[in-house]
């Protein structure tokens, strides 16, 4: 079937819910993926950060064919064998005590602010239904009713009031306003460490630091919502250990999953999690014995090859070769590890007709917020590629600049 029939009765038969590139991909191998056509592209955006080890890594693939060898799918009204082991190695690599295992990171997001609540009430004796959490303008934490209730994105929020009450946000990156709104009701506090959704932003250096002695100096919790920045992504395992600003709770996912599965998790202290009692908060799959299969081999692979420090020295390289363009259409780059943002002014090139011009020239990334480019790469990626995508991104500006704003240096 052709790529444009394809498209067609995707589109037919699906909520429109998404706007993809108009590309047709049927296969992948690393940091490459190829359309149903054959030709091959650099992964310069892989999944969000689902895909960060790659497309089918054999270590990944062998894991979980291992264990669709020998058990699937059961639910929590049962013990399985590996979910102990899985649990071990998440406290272990985040340094926190204890694990709740979800799908979505959204779920995670969504387990993150009930653990947050019901500590609120049982420790620090906040008033029934008045508990509050702190969040950052610009967020981006999910789409459940919830969470898009605590953006300020117009279209996540358009049509779907009304929305739950208990928050209330703060600039992003500025530490003395979020404490100007701790308050007697305020449970905690909720963040990205690094804003990937509005454009890979980049807070000022000391910033979660700083959160960090806030909610110690006022007694609440700081939890970090690393599903898109944690598993190697901006040079260490996990942002927050940038700053040494290691949180009472931390929501991770996407990479979790390996690419293969979609596998978060609420990972917290014990006192934090130790809130939740049977029955009070659940999920089918969550934590199933094939999600654990290949999250252990995912945060085995993330150690094994080194993928944080990786991503530190390959990342750069990127953000080097980024700033290295001299194009009027660029007003700033922007990012940490293998995770780079590029405003662009909109009033000289779109950020979505470079995508496209990106994809003419065989490699896939993704715009955001309209003026900004997102790249974030499997942290697999060679140098070589690397190098290939920032070309190929230094001669998309001058396909779709005007002939007297092109490529200058």
């Amino acid at each position: 079937m052709l790529p444009r029939n394809l498209i067609d009765r995707e589109i037919r038969f699906g909520a429109q819910n998404y706007a993809p590139l108009p590309v047709v991909l049927s296969h992948g191998r690393g940091a490459h993926l190829f359309d149903v056509e054959g030709r091959r592209y650099i992964d310069m955006m892989s999944a969000y950060s689902a895909a960060s080890f790659g497309h089918l890594h054999p270590r990944l693939v062998a894991a979980m064919q291992r264990q669709l060898e020998r058990l699937d799918i059961v639910s929590r009204a049962f013990h399985s064998d590996n979910l102990g082991a899985f649990y071990q190695d998440l406290a272990a690599i985040t340094g926190l005590d204890a694990c709740l295992v979800m799908n979505s990171g959204a779920e995670a997001v969504e387990t993150a602010i009930k653990a947050a609540r019901r500590f609120g009430y049982d420790e620090l004796a906040i008033r029934a239904d008045k508990a509050e959490i702190i969040v950052a303008a610009g967020n981006f934490h999910g789409r459940t009713t919830t969470i898009v209730g605590f953006s300020d994105d117009p279209e996540s929020r358009r049509g779907f009031g009304p929305f739950a009450p208990g928050f209330a946000a703060a600039p992003f990156g500025d530490a003395e306003a979020i404490e100007e709104l701790i308050g007697r009701h305020t449970a905690a506090v909720l963040v990205e460490p690094i804003q990937g959704e509005a454009g890979v932003i980049v807070p000022p250096k000391g910033y979660l630091a700083s959160l960090r002695r806030i909610c110690d100096r006022h007694g609440i919790l700081l939890i970090f919502d690393e599903v898109q920045s944690g598993f190697g992504r901006t040079g260490r395992n996990f942002c927050f250990e940038h700053e040494d600003a290691r949180p009472d709770g931390l929501i991770i996912g996407k990479a979790l999953g390996g690419g293969l599965m979609p596998v978060s998790a609420f990972v917290a202290r014990r006192s934090l999690m130790d809130v939740f009692s049977p029955g009070s908060h659940g999920s089918t799959f969550g934590g199933n014995p094939l999600a654990a299969a290949v999250g252990r081999e995912a945060i085995a692979l993330l150690r094994d090859e080194n993928l944080a420090e990786r991503s530190h020295v390959l990342g750069e390289v990127l953000l080097q070769a980024l700033r290295a363009i001299n194009h009027p259409a660029i007003v700033e780059v922007r990012g940490k590890g293998l995770w780079a943002g590029v405003e662009l002014d909109a009033s000289m090139v779109k950020a979505k007709d470079v995508c496209l011009a990106l994809m003419r020239r065989g490699v896939l990334a993704k715009e955001t917020h309209e003026s900004v480019l997102r790249l974030a790469p499997p942290l697999v990626i060679a140098e070589d590629d690397l190098m290939e995508a920032v070309a190929a991104f230094r001669a998309a500006l001058d396909d779709c600049a005007a002939p007297s704003e092109r490529y200058a240096g």
